[in-house]
């Protein structure tokens, strides 16, 4: 029997799009990290701020 090739299909495949429905894990933890360091820096400056207005 010989074989014979499948038919092309009539309308090639849609080529697909990659869409980012939300952005990576790693956004999440870094803007974490840095809320968490600005917060203590604020914390360290206005600490001096007032050791250095009870002097």
């Amino acid at each position: 029997m010989p074989q014979t090739p499948d038919p092309a299909p009539s309308t090639p495949p849609a080529p697909r799009r990659y869409v980012e429905n939300k952005p990576p894990r790693g956004l999440y933890v870094r803007v974490f990290i840095y809320v968490v360091a600005t917060h203590v820096l604020l914390a360290f400056m206005s600490l001096l701020v007032i050791i250095a207005k009870s002097r």
